[in-house]
């Protein structure tokens, strides 16, 4: 059975490199992978260099939590450490925000991802990919285009990137 997630990704640590690789991990490890516009956004929750953040959308066979390993793995070959405060730089964060219609409220894993409805650099991308799909969970069928349009800033500053950098070497 194949199932739809959407993942965020982001880095503010050498971030066109490592943003650039975990795309072309996704590539070669799911079938279908499709991909948001790129944004740069200032750090929010601490002082830090910019982000580029953007959202995959994937066709997997991997269960959410397999997935969360995959993905956990794939940012631990990125250097990411799991030591340091939740707001701080990262060489590769890479998240779940939706398996499918799954609503999930575990102790490894929630969906929707909260930070869906929260950060711009999250929101903004997931509903210029997935304009049209409504959120799971919510009891009005809310698209991520509503939620978007709706949405009050989080006071970050997000700016478009040419996503060509994407299929540099």
């Amino acid at each position: 059975m194949s199932v739809t997630a959407f993942l965020g990704v982001g880095s503010n640590v050498d971030a066109e490199r490592h943003v650039r690789t975990a795309v072309r991990a996704l590539r070669e490890r799911f079938d279908a992978v499709r991909l948001s516009p790129v944004y740069r956004a200032s750090a929010v929750g601490f002082d830090g260099a910019d982000f580029i953040n953007l959202v995959a959308a994937v066709e997997t066979d991997l269960g959410p939590i397999p997935l969360k390993h995959w993905l956990n793995a794939l940012e631990d070959r990125h250097g990411r450490r799991r030591d340091v405060a939740k707001y701080s730089d990262r060489t590769l964060d890479v998240d779940i925000l939706l398996w499918g219609d799954l609503v999930l409220h575990g102790p490894e894993l929630v969906l929707p991802r909260p930070e869906i409805f929260r950060f711009d650099h999250v929101l903004r991308p997931l509903a210029e990919l997935a304009p049209g799909l409504p959120c799971p969970g919510r009891s009005r069928g809310e698209t991520f285009a509503a939620l978007w349009a709706a949405h009050e800033s989080d006071g970050s500053r997000l700016s478009p990137l040419d996503p060509a950098f994407l299929d540099a070497p």
